[in-house]
């Protein structure tokens, strides 16, 4: 088993690395300077802009997505290395198009969608947003109760969504709704594209969450969506929810990885340089544990997360693989930054470092795209089904 990149992935790979190396890494300092004077985790217009001409010149846009919408076409195997490189930063910025939208996109649109939604954002020149929690109902998808019902050649649209990233600036929003009560998660849930400015669409209220980060709440009042945008089939939104779920859980577990490896590396760098009681924190066998217990894990979480991109890529279930690797790899990162900010001591706590603000991501990513508990819970449920 060969868990080497080939040639070209290897070569994206490193462009990735330095990119955010040269580009988002020096840019850190700032942001968090904004942070701390209350003006929110963010960069400028020019600082954005200028990243996006960098990336965009480099051929960092799209990798992934098709290559009849002017994209790469990367497979999930390389793009963990890409992701990886990203979560070693914390400047709030990611590669254009998001991935986890674009393969739900990618997977179930039309030739009409394709060409109004697919490859526009594609292109970077739209934003996308989903709503799937609700109010009572996150990670239970079978609790959902926004309804979708036919009126003519529309769609009704009727219900609340909650916790959705970039609803206040997203172009559309993929709202996944209940088109056939009796069946609900199992073949009555349908995906809508909903333009931001339809009809009885509206986004109510901000929800600010720990890691500078906020969410919005969605309200959907007899919002009018045209028959065309059913994304997929009536009824079929379960699947491509999930192959979206898979995309973004492989993200934030290499996200994780790139966290926890940037971590262990600053514990690296100030073991050595920091003394107490006579002997540098080199040398304490605390902190010595402390770094062979995050190389150790670090590599586990890497293979863990590789296996499952190859997987995926080869189309096979990997519905255990994928709750395995958000589990592990995101409490893993958590206690490796816990570790390096009790390294740093009093430094570590403080907001001009960066350790902080991803222990904060660290944090909320162990509760988004489902909590470590359910992801536990849903790979014993497999185990013990297969058994019976």
């Amino acid at each position: 088993m060969n868990f080497e990149l080939d040639d070209d992935h290897r070569m994206i790979a490193e462009l990735a690395r330095r990119f955010v190396d040269d580009e988002l890494m020096p840019l850190e300092g700032r942001v968090l300077a904004r942070d701390i004077a209350g003006e929110g985790l963010r960069l400028s217009e020019d600082e954005r802009k200028h990243v996006d001409q960098v990336s965009r010149d480099l051929g960092l846009w799209g990798l992934d997505a098709p290559e009849d919408c002017g994209g790469h076409d990367l497979p999930a195997v390389a793009m963990v290395a890409v992701n990886e490189a990203l979560g070693r930063t914390i400047v709030p910025w990611v590669l254009p198009p998001d991935s986890p939208n674009l393969k739900m996109l990618a997977a179930t649109v039309n030739d009409q969608q394709r060409e109004a939604y697919l490859a526009p954002y594609v292109r970077g020149e739209t934003i996308s947003a989903i709503g799937i929690s609700e109010p009572g109902a996150g990670a239970d998808p079978a609790g959902m109760k926004t309804t979708a019902v036919r009126d003519g050649d529309d769609w009704i649209l009727n219900g609340r969504k909650i916790w959705i990233t970039k609803a206040d600036r997203a172009d559309f929003t993929i709202v996944m709704a209940v088109t056939d009560k009796q069946k609900g998660a199992r073949g009555g849930m349908s995906a809508f594209l909903v333009d931001r400015d339809a009809p009885g669409f509206s986004v109510v209220r901000p929800i600010p969450m720990i890691g500078a980060e906020t969410t919005f709440e969605v309200a959907l009042d007899d919002c009018r969506v045209p028959g065309w945008k059913l994304l997929g089939t009536e009824g079929q939104g379960f699947a491509p929810m999930q192959l979206r779920l898979a995309t973004r859980r492989s993200e934030m577990a290499a996200n994780a990885i790139g966290m926890a490896q940037r971590a262990m590396e600053m514990m690296i760098d100030y073991a050595p340089q920091r003394t107490t009681f006579g002997k540098p924190l080199s040398e304490r066998q605390t902190v010595q544990n402390w770094i062979a217990d995050a190389a150790i894990r670090i590599h586990a979480a890497r293979l863990m997360t590789y296996d499952c991109a190859w997987k995926l890529d080869q189309g096979r279930d990997v519905r255990n693989e994928v709750s395995m690797i958000k589990s592990y790899a995101l409490e893993m990162a958590w206690e490796v930054l816990d570790h390096a900010m009790q390294c740093f001591g009093a430094m570590g706590m403080t907001k001009e470092m960066p350790l902080q603000q991803m222990a904060g991501k660290i944090r909320l990513m162990r509760i988004y795209d489902g909590p470590t508990e359910i992801h536990n819970w849903v790979v014993a449920r497999n185990l013990l089904g297969t058994r019976a």
